[in-house]
């Protein structure tokens, strides 16, 4: 299927850079064929050695091997010496900037010069790359191959066989390892029969079977209460039929407010908007809980076949892989209002109580742990012991006995920081020093040690403005962050023009009343292809927010780089998910998860890190991972980087278009679609 044209539906805010489509299919032509002949490592050469291009032989030799008496050899001497001489002008450069940092950090009044200094540098090795980007000449540059059929649902960072021949035992196979051997250099593909998924709200209930890893044994095995809610339907699974099963899980989350004391199902009302959903079969609680305005964020480890996260994220619900055996959470301390896990395959009682107290540093103060497992009622000498140390255990961290019912216990977390100097000495874990009390810990081991109790985020959820108010932050609760209104307020006005702008722009597209295809019929309300985003420089959330109040229902993965200032804090406080990630590794998550991927000023952050582990291409190759067929990307961008961003899509065999913003001379939008690609069938 031929992906649509990318420049209808401009908008206001924004214009294609030329006025013609044939002025501007002829200059993006020309500027193709201006960098077709680059070779494949060009970028990882740029970013990481400016002068690679002085080093490159771009000459072919004659059919006699020998160039004597040919006019260009002049011509080469030429090139040869200026090349020379800008080594020189550039080593030259390098040192006077050397001695005057030296001689203004030994002045009274460096730190004057500091800043403008600090710029001047980074402007400085941006022109170093641009000159090694634009001299490299007419080296080849090729598409990327597809990756091997083995590699459809290929997650870097998560290879089980290869940490059991590691020696990692007892869980510890199921976690994350980003080694070099990690890095994908091709491209994936969807699977023979890949369909785009439906649009919700169907999508959100019928999947198409052949666009996720799992047998017809897996689909009809029994589990929990989730994963029996799938009926296997030609070429689709169904999430909502008419059995009773839907019914159940109702029944379950009435169950679950009965048991906190919630009147008329209204958990937003108590204070509960976010829930972690700890192995969460395949997103059937999520998925009710998303109409009472409640965002549940599914994790689960890494499974080759019959993934609960990859089975959620194709119904285009939120989740990600995440095992918490040997390492903490990529969350910071007191993200959740709510926890749960049903039949989720954690042995709360091993490791002496290390993974209750993880738990506990993302529950937030009056939280609610949920579980339900036969051990709840344990019958046998046995599970009667696992019972009690669990029950025990969580006594000793200061959480409240609710209720239990059947099989399900509610367990409330202690609004009080006094709880625990108050236990009796030797009594559960310890409160965690000021050393080891971090708040966004990024994969750090596991601490037994009771995290969070000293932030200023310590606020009960019931203390907490109710949702949606809870996403507007007034001036006291942006104190807690060292942020003031002026600053958040000015960003939010902004990324509700950028909305809007996206929005003019892609309608025709994406949003409009009529985004059909040929042969498909009108589609349902809301006439919304467009399920989720994942914002790789999400900063404070501003895109989130304003695709809410523009009363756009999709969700927003907001992932803080490292390499950035961390406002994942207030990004989880607003009532929003997200995640802290470093983009020169794979994002947890399968391939073919997202349907938009947004990011602004990401190139920009990725630079300014001068010893950067990755080149852009290593990051577009993730995003192409991640996106769907026929998804978009929006980056945003300073005009330098835009360019050299689109020339990298030739490569990935994106469709792309680059967008001028009136609003800024300097920023340029670059808009692209992913194709289609058919794999032939074996």
């Amino acid at each position: 299927m031929s992906s649509m044209p990318l420049q209808r539906g401009i908008s206001g805010g924004v214009r294609v850079s030329d006025s013609s489509d044939d002025l501007r299919d002829s200059q993006m032509k020309d500027k193709t064929d201006l960098i077709r002949g680059r070779s494949t490592d060009v970028s990882n050469l740029t970013l990481r050695f400016p002068f690679a291009f002085l080093f490159t032989n771009n000459q072919s030799p004659s059919k006699n091997g020998d160039n004597n008496g040919d006019p260009r050899g002049k011509h080469r001497l030429i090139l040869l010496f200026l090349k020379i001489s800008l080594v020189l002008i550039v080593v030259l450069a390098l040192a006077g900037s050397f001695w005057w940092t030296i001689s203004i950090s030994t002045s009274p009044r460096g730190h004057v010069y500091h800043h403008n200094y600090r710029r001047l540098q980074e402007q400085l090795v941006s022109d170093l790359l641009d000159i090694g980007e634009i001299s490299v000449g007419p080296s080849r540059w090729k598409e990327l191959e597809y990756c091997d059929i083995e590699a459809e649902n290929y997650v870097p960072c998560f290879n089980v066989s290869e940490n059991l021949a590691l020696g990692y035992t007892n869980g510890d196979e199921n976690d994350r390892f980003c080694g070099s051997g990690s890095k994908q250099e091709c491209l994936v593909l969807p699977p023979v029969d890949y369909k785009v998924p439906l649009r919700w709200p169907t999508g959100k209930d019928v999947i198409w079977f052949r666009n996720v890893k799992i047998t017809a044994d897996e689909v009809l095995t029994s589990g929990s209460i989730n994963k029996r809610m799938m009926m296997m339907d030609d070429d689709q699974i169904s999430f909502r039929s008419a059995s009773p099963m839907f019914d159940e899980v109702e029944d379950y989350s009435h169950q679950i407010a009965q048991m906190i004391g919630i009147k008329n199902d209204n958990f937003i009302e108590a204070g509960v908007r976010t829930i972690l959903d700890i192995g969460c079969g395949y997103g059937s609680f999520g998925a009710h809980l998303l109409s009472k305005q409640l965002l549940t964020m599914c994790i689960a480890n890494y499974e080759a076949s019959g993934s609960q996260v990859q089975l959620t994220l194709e119904r285009g619900l939120p989740a990600m892989i995440a095992s918490f055996v040997s390492k903490q959470l990529p969350y910071p301390s007191l993200s959740f209002d709510m926890l749960h896990c049903s039949t989720c395959g954690i042995d709360w009682d091993q490791k002496d109580g290390l993974l209750l107290v993880e738990i506990d540093r993302v529950l937030k103060p009056g939280g609610y742990f949920v579980w339900t497992s036969p051990l709840t009622n344990a019958r046998n000498k046995e599970d009667l012991k696992r019972w009690n140390f669990v029950h025990d255990f969580a006594e000793s961290i200061c959480w409240t006995l609710l209720s239990q019912q059947d099989k399900t216990v509610v367990w409330k977390k202690t609004i009080k920081t006094k709880c625990y100097s108050a236990r009796k000495p030797g009594v559960g874990p310890s409160v965690c020093s000021k050393g080891h009390d971090v708040e966004s810990p990024y994969y750090r081991p596991l601490q037994m040690c009771l995290g969070g109790t000293r932030s200023r985020r310590w606020i009960p959820i019931e203390g907490r403005t109710r949702w949606p108010s809870r996403s507007n932050m007034n001036k006291t609760e942006l104190s807690l962050y060292g942020l003031h209104p002026e600053e958040v307020g000015e960003d939010a006005a902004n990324w509700k023009a950028n909305v809007r702008d996206y929005w003019s722009l892609l309608s025709p597209l994406i949003f409009s009343d009529h985004p059909k295809r040929p042969g498909d019929e009108d589609p349902s309300p809301p006439y919304n292809m467009l399920r989720n985003v994942l914002d790789m420089n999400a900063q404070f959330g501003g895109l989130n927010s304003a695709l809410l109040e523009a009363k756009k229902s999709v969700w927003v993965m907001n992932v803080v780089p490292t390499a950035g200032p961390n406002h994942l804090p207030m990004i989880l406080d607003r009532g929003f998910v997200g995640v802290l990630h470093d983009w020169c590794e794979a994002f947890p998550s399968y391939p073919r998860t997202y349907d938009l991927v947004h990011a602004d000023n990401l190139l920009t952050l990725q630079t300014s890190k001068l010893r950067s582990s990755c080149s852009f291409m290593q990051i577009f190759t993730e995003i192409d991972r991640l996106l769907r067929p026929e998804g978009w990307v929006i980056i945003r961008d300073t005009a330098q980087l835009v360019e050299a961003a689109r020339a990298l899509t030739t490569q990935l065999k994106w469709e792309a278009r680059v967008i001028e913003v009136e609003s800024s001379s300097e920023h340029r939008l670059l808009i692209c679609q992913k194709p289609v690609a058919k794999r032939q069938s074996i």
